[in-house]
């Protein structure tokens, strides 16, 4: 296993055995919407070329629409080929200062368990391109985090203000992550199987941890690396990418998610183009742009490969 990545292993097993598995969600009776998952045979035709120039749509979603976002998602994404998302945290509070560089693989992901148990997510953002071609995303602003009883980072709260995150917003407004997580578990995304969709994301060791205690509603994470990425087999299955990982082997890729948009033309989404959901739009995309471009369509070498445990 190679120093700055978590890799997949048969070892892994069934290490995170005290880690929740996926349980029938308990609040899909508020959305009348059911849609079934197409067959897997969808996913054995090509897609159209990726048009970096197209912005795509993001739809944020707060308290008020909910419901609707939820339905439309829902509908849209039972054809799903491929899902990124990106997660926003109020930071690090453990060893922030640390040289990760130095650290070794198990090392980091102590301290990303540290802070990730501790710490509430604040934002999910889903893009998802289905069997067509087409594609959209969803920016999920969650309610649970509290400035004032919360541990957190001030100075990457005041990086996400400037973006346009603001928390008292979301405590106000925003969603019940349990009630998001309950509701990936029943969409028919999450969990391993045949004919689940691809998941991608950026430097994306802690986007997953978060997105797992989401789904558990904030069960701790696994002790060590092998159960994490058992658990998340368990609950993405087999094909996750880190695109940081894919664009190491790129020599003319700049490092940054909002850089590597850049030097590929991606156009900025409309709706919310600084937070969650856009970052799940430009990994999506660069995904995509890598894969069938730089990669010539083959990159099962990257699968389960996630770069750093750092923020």
């Amino acid at each position: 296993m190679q120093r700055g990545r978590i890799g997949v292993s048969p070892a892994a097993g069934m290490s995170f055995a005290m880690f929740p598995q996926p349980t029938p969600p308990r609040f899909t009776t508020m959305f009348p919407v059911q849609v079934q998952p197409p067959p897997f045979a969808y996913h054995a035709f090509p897609l159209p070329p990726v048009q970096p120039q197209l912005p795509v749509l993001v739809r944020p979603v707060w308290a008020w629409n909910f419901a609707d976002e939820w339905a439309y998602l829902e509908n849209f994404a039972a054809g799903a080929r491929y899902v990124a998302f990106d997660v926003h945290y109020p930071g690090v509070v453990h060893a922030a200062g640390q040289d990760h560089k130095s650290m070794t693989v198990e090392e980091r992901y102590a301290l990303m368990k540290a802070n990730v148990d501790e710490l509430k997510p604040l934002q999910v953002g889903v893009a998802v391109c289905d069997h067509q071609g087409q594609q959209l995303a969803w920016e999920f602003n969650l309610r649970d985090f509290c400035r004032q009883a919360d541990p957190h980072e001030e100075k990457a709260l005041e990086y996400l203000a400037r973006r346009g995150l603001y928390v008292d917003t979301l405590r106000n407004h925003g969603v019940d992550a349990y009630i998001l997580g309950a509701l990936l578990l029943g969409s028919g995304l999450v969990g391993a199987g045949h004919g689940r969709p691809s998941w991608i994301t950026y430097d994306g060791a802690y986007h997953i941890a978060y997105l797992l205690k989401v789904i558990t509603n904030g069960a701790q994470l696994p002790h060590n690396v092998a159960g994490f990425v058992a658990a998340m087999h368990c609950y993405l299955g087999q094909k996750v990418y880190d695109v940081a990982t894919m664009a190491v082997d790129c020599p003319s890729m700049p490092v940054g998610l909002d850089r590597i948009a850049a030097h590929m033309g991606i156009h900025p989404p409309w709706g919310s183009p600084r937070l969650a959901g856009a970052a799940g739009v430009r990994a999506l995309l660069a995904f995509r742009i890598l894969k069938h471009g730089e990669f010539g369509g083959n990159v099962e070498r990257f699968r389960g490969l996630l770069q750093g445990l750092h923020y």
